[in-house]
C-alpha cells in the first residue's frame, strides 16, 4: 500500500505509475481517493475547531456554575455543538472507512529501471542460457509422455475434482517428490529456513500481501472466509505482520513448499494442454526481508538462486524483464525465468522473482528499528521480496520434454538422481 502522504503531494507520479501499468480501473480509485482525502481533511479541521469550542465552552461553565451564575443559555449552545462534534465524528469515521477502501485499490510503482510497456511483447530479454536440445526424432510434448507411461493421469483428475487438477503416479509422483527434496536442499545452502505453513488463510492475510481485492476472483475461498493459497508467499510474508523486526537481524530469507491453488483462466489449445496451466500444483517459494538499502541487490540475488537451479538441472532457460504493462498489482520491479519446451517448442515460464519494496509492509506493518533491539531510531518500514524456486508443472514439463528419449522413457538429470534414487524414468 502507498503512504497517503505521498499520493496527497505526488498524485501526477501516481497517475504516471498506473497508466503505466494499464490498471484503469486504479485511475478512478485515486480520484476517488483524492477528493475523498481532501474532505477528510476539511472535516479534520472543522472537527478540531468545535472539538476546541466545546472544551472552552465546558470549561467556561465550570466557572459560572462556581460563581453561582446562569450557565443554561451557554449549556445549550455547548449542547448543539456537542451533537455536531459527535456527527462529524461520524462521518470522520466513514471517511476514514473509505481512505482506506480506495488505497486498497492503488498499485505499487514501478522501479525506475523497469521499461515502459503495454503487453508480454514489450518484456526485455536479459539473459538466456544453455543450448537447445537437438534430437534425432520428433519430441514429444510431455503430455504425450506422461500419459503413455502414466506418470501423469489428467483423466482421473477431471474425475476425482475436475479438469486443472492433475494426479501424479508412480514415477510421475517420485519425480514430484524428488524436486522437493532437492530445491529446498538447494535453498538450505543458500540461507533459507525452511517452513511448513498453513494451506489457507483469512482476509486479513490475503489483503495484507496483496492478493485482496486486486486477485480476489483468482482465489479458492472457503466457508468460514478463509481463502486457498495461490502461493506459499501470502502465509510466509505475514509471519511478520505487525512486528517491527531488528535491522541487524534483516535479511530474513524463507523457502517454503506447498500446493497452489488458482482459478485463473488461460486461453485455450496448447497454452492449456497437459501441465501447462492447472488450478492446483507445488512450488517452493522464496520470501525475504530486507532493508530498503539492499532490497535490488536481494532481488539479484535471489534471481541468481534461481537461475542456478535451473542450469543445475540442465535446463537452457532465459531472464526477462517485465514490462510496467505486464507486471501486476504489488511489483516495483519483476523478472520471469522460462525454460525451453522443446516437445512443444516454446517457452515455459517457471519461475517470478519480484521486490515489493514497502508495498506488502505497510500493509503488513512490519518494520525494522535501526541499531537493532536496543536502538532508538524511528521504526522504517521493510521491504519484502518472492520468487519461485520452481514452479513444478512446467518444470516437470521441461525436464520430460528435454530428457526425452526416442522410446518415450525420460533420463533423470544427473543433480536429482541422488532424489530419485534411478537415472531413468520408464
Amino acid at each position: 500500500m502507498l503512504d497517503l502522504k505521498f499520493i496527497r503531494e505526488n498524485p501526477d507520479t501516481v497517475r504516471r505509475a498506473i497508466r503505466a501499468k494499464r490498471l484503469p480501473d486504479a485511475l478512478e480509485s485515486l480520484e476517488q481517493l483524492l477528493l475523498v482525502d481532501e474532505e477528510h481533511r476539511l472535516l479534520r479541521r472543522d472537527l478540531e475547531e468545535k472539538q476546541a469550542l466545546r472544551n472552552a465552552s465546558s470549561k467556561r461553565i465550570g466557572e459560572l456554575k462556581r460563581r453561582g451564575e446562569d450557565a443554561e443559555g451557554l449549556m445549550r449552545e455547548m449542547g448543539e455543538v456537542a451533537a455536531e462534534v459527535k456527527r462529524l465524528e461520524e462521518r470522520g469515521r466513514s471517511l476514514e472507512a473509505r481512505l482506506q477502501e480506495s488505497l486498497l485499490e492503488i498499485p505499487n510503482l514501478p522501479h525506475d529501471s523497469v521499461p515502459y510497456g503495454e503487453s508480454e511483447h514489450d518484456n526485455q530479454l536479459v539473459k538466456e542460457w544453455g543450448t537447445s536440445p537437438t534430437f534425432d526424432f520428433r519430441p514429444r510434448p510431455h503430455w504425450e509422455l506422461a500419459a503413455a507411461r502414466g506418470w501423469v493421469d489428467l483423466e482421473a483428475g477431471v474425475k476425482i475434482t475436475g479438469a486443472g487438477f492433475p494426479l501424479f503416479r508412480g514415477l510421475g509422483a517420485r519425480l514430484v517428490r524428488g524436486l522437493e527434496r532437492f530445491f529446498l536442499e538447494r535453498l538450505e545452502q543458500e540461507g533459507y529456513t525452511e517452513l511448513v505453513v498453513p494451506l489457507m488463510v483469512n482476509a486479513e492475510s490475503a489483503t495484507a500481501t496483496g492478493q485482496l481485492p486486486d486477485k480476489e476472483g483468482q482465489m479458492y475461498q472457503v466457508q468460514d472466509g478463509y481463502y486457498l493459497i495461490p502461493t506459499s508467499e501470502v502465509a510466509v510474508t505475514n509471519l511478520h505482520r505487525d512486528e517491527i523486526l531488528d535491522q541487524d537481524a534483516l535479511p530474513l530469507k524463507y523457502a517454503a513448499f506447498s500446493p497452489c491453488f488458482r482459478r485463473e483462466a488461460g486461453s485455450y489449445g496448447k497454452d492449456v494442454r497437459g501441465l501447462n496451466r492447472v488450478h492446483q500444483f507445488d512450488k517452493v517459494e522464496m520470501v525475504a526481508f530486507t532493508t530498503p538499502e539492499t532490497s535490488y541487490e536481494a532481488l539479484e540475488a535471489m534471481t541468481r538462486t534461481s537461475e542456478a537451479m535451473l542450469e543445475a538441472l540442465g535446463l537452457s532457460y532465459r531472464r526477462l524483464l517485465m514490462c510496467t504493462g505486464d507486471m501486476g498489482f504489488t511489483q516495483s520491479k519483476k523478472y520471469d525465468l522460462e525454460a525451453w519446451s522443446p516437445g512443444q517448442e516454446r517457452w515455459l515460464e517457471v519461475s517470478s522473482i519480484s521486490n515489493i519494496e514497502a508495498f506488502q509492509a505497510t500493509r503488513l506493518h512490519t518494520r525494522m528499528r535501526p541499531g537493532g533491539s536496543s536502538g532508538r531510531g524511528k521504526p522504517a518500514f521493510v521491504h519484502t521480496l518472492n520468487g519461485s524456486a520452481l514452479a513444478f508443472p512446467r518444470t516437470i514439463a521441461a525436464i520430460l520434454e528435454t530428457y526425452q528419449r526416442e522410446d518415450g522413457s525420460v533420463r533423470v538429470p544427473d543433480a536429482l538422481v541422488p532424489y530419485l534414487g534411478r537415472e531413468l524414468l520408464d
